[in-house]
């Protein structure tokens, strides 16, 4: 489904916790589309077998946070609508350049585990955020759905720093260091 993307002098201020609850839900489906157009370029240039599962897997659940978002859309009688989210915006720039500036193999896939948990951490304090709203506006089915993304956003975390954990920075470590100089593990 197409986004309409409002920009903020299409919108109007925030007066009340639940317009300011609508405005999140909107950023945050902004987001999530965002995510789902930026993740295909991650998996294209990883290069760790469980990193590409990992962003795979991610891509699939970025879909169906779409869907749940457009879910409480419609529960709340709106319609689905996107509003720029400059946060995520900012993030994913950020990790397209990460991609042209390291190496193919595991400094890469190190630089894209790092833009991707900051895309999670981003997505955690969002769906955090419209969680409690949702919950003190007593929106108990959104707020349902809200805290199931949630978890599944903290739970693409933890395996991204397994990822991390179990290999894949050793084998980045492993590679050239900053300078023939300076050895930055002699600190």
């Amino acid at each position: 489904m197409a986004t309409k993307k409002t920009t903020a002098k299409e919108s109007a201020v925030a007066s009340t916790l639940q317009e300011l609850f609508i405005d999140c839900l909107k950023s945050t489906y902004q987001a999530e589309n965002d995510l789902v157009k930026a993740l295909p370029e991650m998996y294209e240039a990883a290069t760790d077998q469980k990193l590409k599962t990992a962003i795979k897997n991610h891509l699939l659940q970025t879909e169906q946070h779409v869907k749940r978002l457009e879910q409480a859309f419609d529960m709340l009688g709106l319609p689905p609508e996107g509003k720029g989210c400059l946060a995520i915006e900012g993030i994913i720039k950020e990790g397209q350049k990460l991609l042209t500036q390291t190496a193919e193999g595991p400094v890469r896939d190190a630089g894209i585990i790092a833009s991707s948990q900051k895309i999670e951490h981003y997505e955690i304090a969002a769906y955090g955020t419209l969680a409690a709203y949702a919950k003190t506006l007593n929106v108990q089915p959104v707020l349902n759905l809200l805290l199931r993304t949630l978890g599944e956003e903290k739970k693409s975390d933890v395996l991204l720093s397994t990822i991390a954990d179990t290999n894949l920075n050793s084998q980045a470590a492993a590679g050239k260091h900053l300078s023939k100089d300076k050895d930055i593990t002699a600190v």
